[in-house]
């Protein structure tokens, strides 16, 4: 997958492509393994769209926590009350 197609991505989506890749990761092991593996840059393409999925989901978690965070920093603090 491309990264810009990567980005147009649900989370849930990316989730289930992460879960996918990871998966194709070890059954290119296991082929490569007993020998049936017969793109060998199928392994290491593999491990490249996972590193792209991994990291733009990092980025989108990433801002949103950011954008958290800068909406608790706008809101106007409650005025305590001094007790004597």
């Amino acid at each position: 997958m491309k990264t810009k197609e990567i980005r147009n991505l649900a989370l849930e989506e990316m989730e289930a492509h992460i879960i996918d890749a990871r998966k194709q990761i070890v059954e290119n092991r296991f082929q490569q393994a007993t020998n049936k593996l017969t793109n060998l840059a199928a392994i290491r393409q593999a491990r490249k769209t996972l590193a792209r999925l991994l990291t733009i989901q990092t980025e989108e978690l990433n801002k949103a926590k950011d954008s958290k965070a800068q909406e608790v920093l706008k809101k106007p603090k409650a005025k305590q009350s001094k007790k004597q």
